[in-house]
C-alpha cells in the first residue's frame, strides 16, 4: 500500500509539472471536421516551409555569387555543388508538398536531409578555402540552423521541431568531433582554452562549441514547449468556440452577448434591472393538438412555429429568453431604445394576425396564439443552481404579463396588455378596456386592455 501511494503521488506530481510546463489539454476531443481543417492548415504550412527554404537557398547562392572569391586557386570548389544539391532537394520537397505526398516519414527524412546538407555545406568550407578543419567551426552559416528549426514551428507540431533541433545538435557535434580527430591525427592539436587565440586563429575552444550545441538544444526545447502550449491553447479555444457556437443556438444572440461580455463569471442571482416590456405567448388548444398527433410530428410543428415567432420577434428587436413547452417569454428593452412597448405590441399583433393563417408542420396545422404584455422594471439575469443556470427575465412585471396571457381564456381575447404597456406604446385609442383585475400578491387592481384583431 505505501508503495502504491508513493506511485500515485509521483504520478500526480508529474501530471502537475507537465500541466504547468505544457499547459492544460482540451477536455473534449476535437470533432473530425476540426481536425481535418487543422490537417489542411498543416499542409499549407509545409508549402510555406518549402518556399521559405527555397528563398534561403536562393539568397545564400546569390550572396555566394556576388561575394569576392578568396579561393580562386583552389582546384575543388564544393560550395556550388552543395548549394546545387540543396536547391535540387528543396525543389523536390516543394513539389511533393504541392502534390500532398509529404507524409510523416518523408517529413522526418526531409528534416534530416535539411540539416545534413547544411552541415555538409559548412564542412566544405575548409576544403574550398584550403584551411584546417577547425576553420569551418567559425562559419556564420551556423545561424541558418536556427532558421531551419524555427521553420518547423509553422506546423504547430513540436515533434518536427525536436527532430530538427536534435539533428542540428548531432550534426554540429559530429563536425566538432571531426575537427578534433583530424587535428589529433595530424599531430597538431589545435585545441586551446584561450578565447582570444580561439577567435584569431584556427584553434578549437571546446567549451565554445559545446555552448553552440547547448544553445541549439535550448532554442529547440523552448520552441517545442511553446508549440505544445500553443497547440493545446488552440485546441481548447477551438473546442470552446465550437461549444459557444452550438450553445448560441439554444439561447438568443442577445443573451449570448451578455454572457460572453460579462466582466465576471456569472452566478445565480446576477442580473440587471431596467425598464422593459415582456410578451408572453401561448398556443391555444395545444393540449388537444398534442393528443392528436404523434410526438415527432408535434416537434416539427413546434419547431416551425417557434422559428416563425422568433423571426417576428427579432424583426422588432425582441429576444426570446425562455421556452416553456409551447409558451414563449419574449423580452423587449435594455439598451435598444425607449420604444420597447411599441415594438412588443407590434410583435404580438403580427403573431396573432399574421401567423394564425399560416400552416405549420407536415400536415399544415393552423395555430392560434394568445399574448399577454406588461411594461415595467424587469430583471434580466441568471437564475438556477451554481452549476446549472438559465438566463431569463423575471420580476413582478414578468409575473403580470404571464397572468395577462392566461386571462385571455376568460375574456375571449387574443392580446391583453396592462395600462402601462398601452400608454408606453401609444395605443390607448386602439385598445378596448377589458376591466380591472387583482393579481395575486397585489392589493390595488390593474387595469387591463384588449387589442382587437386587425380587419382584413
Amino acid at each position: 500500500m505505501p508503495s502504491t501511494h508513493r506511485l500515485a503521488t509521483h504520478r500526480l506530481a508529474t501530471y502537475r509539472l507537465a500541466r504547468f510546463v505544457l499547459g492544460a489539454q482540451a477536455e473534449d476531443r476535437l470533432p473530425d471536421r476540426v481536425r481535418a481543417s487543422v490537417d489542411a492548415q498543416q499542409r499549407q504550412s509545409e508549402l510555406l516551409v518549402g518556399w521559405v527554404q527555397l528563398s534561403v537557398v536562393v539568397l545564400f547562392g546569390t550572396l555566394y555569387l556576388v561575394a569576392p572569391k578568396t579561393s580562386g586557386g583552389t582546384d575543388f570548389m564544393p560550395v556550388p555543388y552543395a548549394l546545387g544539391g540543396y536547391l535540387a532537394f528543396t525543389l523536390l520537397r516543394l513539389w511533393l508538398a504541392h502534390r500532398g505526398r509529404l507524409g510523416p516519414v518523408l517529413l522526418f527524412v526531409s528534416v534530416i536531409v535539411d540539416m545534413g546538407l547544411l552541415m555538409g555545406l559548412i564542412w566544405s568550407f575548409h576544403v574550398q578555402y584550403e584551411q584546417s578543419a577547425p576553420f569551418y567551426l567559425k562559419a556564420p552559416t551556423l545561424l541558418y540552423v536556427f532558421i531551419f528549426i524555427a521553420l518547423r514551428a509553422l506546423r504547430f507540431q513540436a515533434l518536427y521541431v525536436v527532430a530538427a533541433g536534435l539533428a542540428a545538435a548531432a550534426g554540429w557535434a559530429a563536425l566538432l568531433a571531426y575537427a578534433v580527430v583530424t587535428e589529433l591525427n595530424m599531430g597538431m592539436p589545435m585545441i586551446t582554452r584561450d578565447y582570444v587565440a580561439y577567435m584569431t586563429s584556427n584553434t578549437i575552444l571546446v567549451g565554445a562549441e559545446v555552448d553552440k550545441i547547448v544553445s541549439i538544444l535550448t532554442v529547440t526545447a523552448i520552441l517545442a514547449i511553446a508549440l505544445v502550449r500553443g497547440r493545446r491553447l488552440l485546441e481548447r479555444a477551438v473546442s470552446d468556440s465550437l461549444t459557444a457556437t452550438e450553445m448560441s443556438r439554444f439561447v438568443a444572440p442577445e443573451v449570448a452577448r451578455r454572457i460572453s461580455q460579462s466582466g465576471e463569471v456569472l452566478r445565480a442571482g446576477d442580473g440587471e434591472v431596467h425598464e422593459g416590456t415582456v410578451l408572453f405567448t401561448d398556443i391555444e388548444g395545444f393540449t388537444t393538438l398534442s393528443e392528436q398527433v404523434d410526438p415527432r410530428t408535434l416537434m416539427t410543428i413546434l419547431s416551425d412555429y417557434f422559428g416563425a415567432v422568433n423571426a417576428v420577434a427579432e424583426a422588432n428587436g425582441g429576444v426570446i429568453v425562455q421556452f416553456n413547452g409551447d409558451a414563449l417569454l419574449i423580452h423587449f428593452g435594455g439598451g435598444d431604445g425607449s420604444d420597447h412597448a411599441r415594438r412588443a405590441v407590434a410583435t404580438a399583433r403580427a403573431i396573432v394576425d399574421d401567423l394564425s393563417d399560416r400552416p405549420f408542420g407536415p400536415l399544415g396545422h393552423r395555430l392560434r396564439t394568445r399574448c399577454g404584455l406588461n411594461t415595467g422594471p424587469v430583471i434580466l439575469g441568471a437564475v438556477g443552481a451554481a452549476n446549472r443556470l438559465i438566463f431569463t427575465a423575471h420580476g413582478d412585471a414578468v409575473n403580470l404579463a404571464a397572468r395577462l396571457e392566461q386571462l385571455n381564456k376568460e375574456y375571449g381575447t387574443a392580446i391583453l396588455m396592462s395600462e402601462a404597456t398601452a400608454m408606453a406604446a401609444g395605443v390607448c385609442r386602439e385598445v378596448a378596456p377589458a376591466g380591472d383585475i387583482v393579481v395575486r400578491g397585489r392589493q390595488t387592481p390593474t387595469r387591463v386592455f384588449a387589442l382587437p384583431a386587425q380587419e382584413g
